[in-house]
């Protein structure tokens, strides 16, 4: 099968098929999705070295279990893999696992290949009326709906989402549509727009007084500058929510965040099947999104694309 890998270089190879473990499913991957966290790889995140990927859409070929019942079904997999045995688990909370494995971050071959294999537990049955473009948007889409698992957002709140790139976009959208009163912050007008056509409250972020006039901030910039604004956006008792990872060496002001008592919350990957209610609602369009489709064969290129200023989402077709 092909299969885009990164060790030290990023790369196009032949590989063997995946062997499954007990419990496992063989999927033939149909569409998969570049995340920024497949570019933060290339660049040395996690030290992961494989095949790369965590989005994808796609066909069960094979079950090594008992139950066989999702041969022959599309699915999406939920990317996180837990022991199954530590309070974590326990309580559903898998991505936690400390000893868990990620689809194409850690530890677990990814699915940017023409076949994955993941637990039979992991996966999600993706019914007719959800096409393979929605479908590839479930991981990311979930882990905007997770800010409403983590916490109650009361109608009558006003709240900001900081970044217009394709996650900034997801919480912003699915906020909106989920009945809050969103406005959406960012630098580019034309992605601004795919809010704003959907019905989103948007504003440049140079049109934006910086002072604390928002109850709930979501942080999607992933910058430093962007959490500082963030802070600054937040009332006296709001809440900041984190969904970017940012790194820096630089010193930081954490002061406003006691002084006006500001719960920060951190906020990674979200629940599929909520997502996949959502999807099914077709709350959202998410055809505005896709950037470009890119065939396997030209999966390098595919990624410079991923890395241009203009562009969302790239998908890769597995078909060669």
């Amino acid at each position: 099968m092909k299969a885009v890998i990164f060790d030290e270089i990023l790369k196009l190879e032949e590989c063997p098929l995946p062997k499954m473990r007990e419990d496992e499913a063989l999927i033939k991957v149909l569409l998969c999705g570049i995340c920024n966290t497949d570019y933060e790889i290339t660049k040395g995140y996690m030290g992961y070295k494989g095949i790369l990927g965590h989005e994808f859409v796609g066909i069960v070929e094979d079950v090594n279990s008992s139950d066989r019942s999702l041969i022959g079904k599309r699915v999406v997999g939920e990317i996180n893999l837990g022991c199954g045995k530590c309070e974590y688990c326990l309580k559903g909370l898998e991505r936690h696992c400390p000893d868990r494995e990620t689809l194409g971050i850690w530890h677990k071959d990814g699915c940017m290949a023409q076949y994955v294999t993941l637990p039979v537990k992991n996966l999600v049955e993706i019914p007719e009326s959800v096409s393979d473009k929605e479908a590839v948007f479930i991981e990311p889409l979930a882990a905007a709906l997770e800010i409403l698992e983590q916490m109650h957002i009361k109608p009558f709140e006003k709240v900001a989402v900081l970044g217009d790139g394709k996650l900034g976009l997801l919480c912003a959208l699915s906020l909106n549509a989920s009945g809050l009163d969103v406005e959406l912050i960012g630098k580019h007008s034309n992605k601004l727009d795919i809010a704003k056509n959907q019905n989103v409250k948007t504003k440049l972020l140079n049109n934006v007084e910086i002072k604390p006039v928002y109850d709930v901030v979501i942080e999607a910039t992933g910058s430093l500058s962007g959490f500082e604004t963030s802070i600054a956006l937040v009332k006296p008792r709001g809440t900041l929510v984190l969904k970017s990872t940012i790194a820096s060496s630089k010193e930081f002001n954490f002061a406003p965040i006691v002084v006006n008592e500001i719960t920060v919350l951190g906020s990674r990957c979200g629940q599929f099947k909520p997502a996949l209610r959502f999807l099914e609602q077709k709350k959202v369009n998410f055809n505005p999104l896709i950037s470009g489709i890119y065939n396997i064969n030209d999966a390098i290129e595919a990624f410079r694309a991923n890395k241009q200023k203009d562009t969302l989402k790239i998908l890769i077709s597995m078909e060669s």
